[in-house]
């Protein structure tokens, strides 16, 4: 049995919330947790949250057990890109594009 949680419309770029992912996956939940309260990166703090959802989903609508939970899954996709214009010499307009994640996090229990 799994349970997931999802986070969507995070405004930082995916790219950067991967780097993220990647330490925390395959992990027990008490590990991973300690990761991202430990991970001097922005993408921490929503992953933490989202992890926090995650294993409350798993307990509480699942019947999970805390101390066998795991983090199976866990991935960001691109969300839509907000365009801004920053003026640039010569009367031209530079494009930003800032953008955003679709963050997705599922438990599942160790056998």
């Amino acid at each position: 049995m799994e349970a997931k949680a999802y986070a969507k419309y995070i405004r930082i770029s995916p790219r950067k919330v991967q780097i993220v992912c990647d330490l925390i996956r395959d992990r027990d939940v008490d590990t991973a947790m300690a990761i991202l309260l430990n991970t001097p990166k922005s993408a921490s703090e929503p992953l933490a949250k989202l992890l926090k959802s995650a294993v409350a989903n798993a307990e509480n609508n699942f019947s999970m057990d805390h101390d066998k939970l795991y983090v199976s899954e866990v991935y960001a996709t691109a969300g839509p890109i907000l365009k801004r214009m920053r003026p640039a010499s010569k009367g031209r307009g530079y494009r930003i594009n800032k953008r955003t994640s679709h963050v997705t996090i599922t438990v599942a229990e160790k056998e």
